[in-house]
């Protein structure tokens, strides 16, 4: 958007310090981008879950940094002002602080990003702060995080109890310390949700973490009816555009067997003079 400048983190605590709520989506392809940045959005996360909405994976496990690096980059040459942060895949920070230092430095470098986020709380805070002291903003996840469902028991709402919520507000103050400028809380109870926002000073976004938080993530083929495999309690659906295409390519296949396209309007003519010569 050109009447805008570009987003970077002190805007985003700007918007915390004046109470304005930042939005936030996913996007994993230049056009949906494109419409993102023209609709006004302010933050991008080119997430792991790209690995099921665009590549067909039944979960996010198998994504590749490759494959991450491929929609990232597409995102990112799509995008002039907004904030875009990409997701750090299963296994590309986990075995060691080196090997997550230099994956995330791909996402910067290659891609062009403006910070990573990674899942994790505690046990990750060690290579949060490796990540950070290389110079890298980082983005922190915990409550339902998709990379460990398996560990969590499924895809299930985290900090319920006051054993759980209390290890939740102990993971976010761990990441924030490790230098996390902001942490990510998926499918937490609004109760906790708002103590650790009102406990942190860095930015605390919600996806599933109700209403009392600096900005709202939710999964763009979720809100447009893109993606139908499940639907998370979390989502509000604006749109059922995945009907509409089903919709438009019925009614192009009807037209095909019809006869009715290509018509006039859609093919090109031949001055007679110019035909005659052929014949």
């Amino acid at each position: 958007m050109a009447d805008r400048d570009k987003i970077d983190i002190n805007y985003l605590y700007g918007k915390k310090e004046e109470g304005e709520k930042i939005s936030w989506l996913t996007a994993y392809d230049y056009p949906m981008a494109r419409y993102e940045e023209e609709a006004g959005i302010e933050m991008i996360l080119v997430g792991d879950s790209g690995g099921m909405t665009q590549l067909g994976y039944d979960s996010t496990l198998p994504v590749t940094m490759d494959e991450m690096t491929m929609m990232t980059k597409a995102v990112t040459r799509a995008t002039e002002t907004t904030f875009v942060v990409g997701d750090m895949p299963y296994m590309s920070y986990q075995p060691d602080k080196s090997e997550a230092i230099r994956n995330a430095g791909r996402f910067m470098g290659e891609c062009g990003t403006d910070a990573i986020k990674l899942e994790g709380g505690r046990r990750m805070a060690p290579t949060v702060e490796a990540i950070v002291d290389a110079g890298i903003p980082v983005v922190g996840h915990i409550g339902m995080t998709p990379q460990s469902a398996a560990q969590l028991g499924g895809y299930k709402s985290q900090g319920r109890d006051a054993e759980t919520a209390s290890e939740l507000i102990a993971d976010a103050k761990a990441l924030e310390d490790a230098g996390a400028f902001a942490i990510l809380l998926e499918a937490v109870p609004t109760r906790v949700a708002e103590l650790i926002y009102r406990e942190s000073e860095a930015l605390v976004f919600g996806i599933g973490a109700g209403e009392h938080v600096d900005g709202q993530l939710l999964i763009a083929h979720d809100i447009l009816g893109l993606f139908e495999l499940f639907k998370p309690r979390f989502v509000k659906r604006y749109a059922e555009l995945g009907r509409e295409v089903v919709d438009a390519v019925a009614r192009f296949k009807e037209e095909v067997k019809k006869g009715e396209f290509p018509g006039p309007d859609h093919s090109y003519g031949m001055p007679d003079e110019e035909y005659e010569k052929l014949t």
